[in-house]
């Protein structure tokens, strides 16, 4: 551990200490071993095999004490992340001047204090460009709560409403352009003052509690209160508030704490709402992004903060929460101890198996949550190897959204796609101990996996929002970063080795079949290969269980399972070539070798270029694929996206690299191949050029749901608006 940043946003009882700091992690990743077999006998020797490599990489703790247990803190740090060569200790908030002399005495640093708002912009900016599904708007009486929004290329500008002991308002321009622009001194210390003396409570956490049992029109006057129904000149709904804790003054009885608490945090909630809603006007400004510790992601605090924005913005401004918000003030005191670093200049992800979720706010569904104070107790992230972007060929970046169906939405794919993963565990874990035979300690690392993500599913099932918006692709992604905790980059690694060698033997045949073939039984052939080839995938059961009875099922055999009838290729392959077509493909197997393949071998025919590929598997294939091309004009690259299975694809989140060669070359035509990468994502992705989206539907559950069958295919070519 290299260096530790310091940042503590509450000072009191019951307040909090979050900690941040940077580790290097070593970990395995599954890279594809190249082979020259020239003058050996490749009937003996491995065609194709993966080999594992340590690799060391960068990653991001954050996590919170609460003030009480300072001195665990201060133990943690010194005994684990202060080293010679650290001198300095960044800190911002409260606690950078209330804990000073301990911190200094207890470490032997020096404490460098960082502006607080300065932190909190940055922190910010950091969790908005970085965490997809960061930011919710709350929505009431929904059965989920969240209403989670897709990472915007542009951030800017943005209302940040801070809620500590009082209020601050601050616009913010551009990463390092802010201006305070407003605030309150009725905020987060009001509650907690006058609920104190009006509750004989002292604890923040407890008075929210009280406030989710009370009923605030107990003490409340409202409209119909004053004037016997709604107030229709004025089109005010009998309901809404006219005067808070005005009963009081003429009620002649006592009043609950619940109640009187719930009237309190509806009065300070609607004020500042009001506040913040009057500048967001001012300012021509659409969101307002709340956070700081009156939050706490406490149900009827967002209820009421975007109940009083909707009402005096008439819709046009939108309330909008964070999932970390907890955490800015530390992260921004993290990035400028790092600015010799900068950590600005990579993309970050958040590691699912490393951060504890959101949880609940239903005090019903979770009713110790509020003895924990904030909504996350830790949360990590990985620096990725290569900075992220959109695809330059999206027609509307803002717009889109890579997942088919929002599982946190819909019930009933929810309960199928957590009991499909469930189910298919055990193999995962078994192919996973499998994949690395000579380590002894495989199977007990398989099993810990095994039980980490089954307990992942389970918080899943309980509270979909955890980590966002859940998707299948969310599932594969939990699954993959599980995976790796226990140094397992590629549970079928085995398997994929020994099906790339069977398909390489074949490739040769393949094509030589294709070429003895008309023009237009050609096409049709390409398009059935392709189709076939998806047909192969350890991570559908169906095929699992043929793959499994049937260890000899071939690529023919594949061809005869298709459902629907037969057509030839849409794509004009007879006019003018494309300049260059970027497939996206899986990494290994039948399905590209024998299927993908052949089909860029075409293309490549005709003078167009092709990108894409998520591996360097051509160039490890050996001379069979070399032989067969007319030239090369084949530039492989990363995606960016689930390096080791590319099960799924995100549009938004791809490596630069890729993206510049998209502009560089042109590319005037994308093909998405594969059920995971077609369906589950980016069927409803909207293109500026011609696209083609083709799978096999390996899921029975699925099938029966667009209407089909197993086996049937999807092929769908789109050709964007003039």
């Amino acid at each position: 551990n290299t260096l530790c940043t310091w940042g503590e946003l509450l000072s009191g009882g019951g307040s909090l200490t979050k900690l941040a700091y940077y580790s290097t992690v070593q970990h395995k990743v599954a890279r594809v071993r190249s082979f020259d077999h020239s003058g050996k006998d490749i009937d003996n020797e491995p065609l194709y095999e993966i080999s594992v490599q340590e690799e060391i990489t960068a990653r991001l703790h954050f996590i919170k004490f609460e003030n009480t247990y300072i001195e665990t803190c201060l133990d943690f740090i010194k005994d684990h992340l202060v080293n010679t060569e650290t001198k300095v200790i960044k800190a911002t908030g409260g606690g950078a001047y209330k804990f000073k002399d301990l911190i200094e005495k207890k470490l032997g640093l020096k404490v460098d204090k960082e502006d607080v708002m300065t932190c909190l912009i940055k922190g910010c900016n950091f969790v908005l460009r970085n965490i997809p599904h960061e930011v919710f708007a709350y929505q009431k009486d929904s059965d989920t709560e969240f209403r989670f929004q897709t990472n915007h290329p542009n951030i800017f500008p943005y209302l940040l409403v801070n809620i500590g002991s009082g209020v601050s308002i601050v616009k913010v321009e551009s990463e390092d352009k802010f201006e305070w622009i407003g605030g309150s001194s009725i905020g987060g210390g009001t509650f907690w003052g006058l609920g104190a003396l009006l509750t004989k409570t002292k604890k923040f956490d407890e008075l929210l509690q009280l406030a989710s049992k009370g009923q605030h029109t107990n003490v409340d006057m409202l409209v119909k209160d004053v004037y016997g129904g709604a107030y229709q000149t004025l089109g005010l709904s009998g309901n809404l508030i006219a005067s808070s804790f005005g009963k009081s003054t003429t009620a002649d009885k006592e009043f609950s704490k619940e109640d009187m608490a719930k009237s309190l945090l509806h009065m300070i909630s609607n004020d500042i709402g009001q506040l913040a809603c009057l500048h967001a006007k001012l300012h021509n400004l659409d969101k307002i992004y709340f956070g700081g510790f009156f939050i706490r992601g406490h149900p009827v605090t967002m209820r009421t903060i975007t109940y009083s924005i909707n009402f005096f913005s008439k819709g046009e401004v939108q309330a909008l929460f964070l999932r970390h918000e907890g955490y800015l003030g530390a992260i921004g005191a993290f990035l400028k101890g790092a600015e010799q670093d900068n950590p600005n200049q990579y993309s970050w992800g958040e590691n699912y198996a490393g951060s504890s979720g959101l949880m609940s706010t239903s005090p019903d569904v979770y009713p110790m949550q509020r003895t924990r104070s904030g909504t996350f107790d830790m949360l990590e992230m990985d620096r990725l190897e290569r900075p992220l972007v959109n695809l330059p060929l999206l027609k509307d970046p803002s717009t889109y959204i890579p997942d088919t169906v929002d599982l946190t939405d819909d019930a009933m794919a929810r309960k199928y796609w957590l009991t499909c993963f469930e189910e298919a565990l055990d193999g995962v874990a078994k192919r996973a101990a499998a994949s690395q035979p000579d380590s002894v300690d495989a199977q007990e690392r398989a099993e810990k996996f095994r039980q980490k993500y089954w307990n992942k599913l389970q918080t899943l099932r309980q509270q979909p929002f955890a980590y966002g918006t859940l998707t299948v692709r969310s599932l594969l992604d939990t699954r993959e970063h599980c995976l790796n905790e226990f140094n397992f980059p590629d549970p079928y690694s085995k398997v994929k080795q020994k099906e790339n060698g069977i398909a390489l033997k074949c490739f040769q045949s393949v094509i030589e079949s294709l070429d003895s073939l008309g023009w237009e039984e050609r096409q049709f052939a390409l398009v059935k290969g392709l189709l076939a080839g998806n047909v192969f995938d350890w991570g559908a059961k169906a095929v699992s269980d043929v793959l499994e009875s049937e260890p000899q099922f071939g690529f023919e055999e594949a061809k005869s399972k298709l459902q629907g009838k037969g057509r030839s290729l849409d794509l004009d392959l007879d006019g003018p070539p494309h300049k260059c077509a970027l497939i996206f493909a899986d990494n290994s197997g039948i399905d590209i070798i024998l299927g993908v393949f052949p089909f860029v071998r075409e293309l490549l025919s005709r003078g167009t270029e092709v990108s894409g590929f998520p591996c360097k598997f051509l160039r490890n294939s050996g001379n069979c694929w070399k032989a067969s091309l007319p030239t090369s004009r084949t530039l492989l690259c990363q995606t960016g996206n689930n390096p080791t299975t590319l099960t799924a694809l995100c549009c938004s989140r791809l490596d630069q690299g890729l993206a510049v060669l998209v502009r560089e070359r042109q590319t005037d035509l994308v093909v998405i191949e594969g059920m995971g990468r077609a369906i589950h994502t980016n069927y409803y992705a909207v293109l500026r050029c011609e696209s083609l989206k083709l799978a096999v539907i390996k899921n029975s559950w699925l099938a029966d749901r667009l209407g089909g069958k197993i086996f049937s295919v999807i092929f769908k070519y789109e050709v964007p608006c003039k």
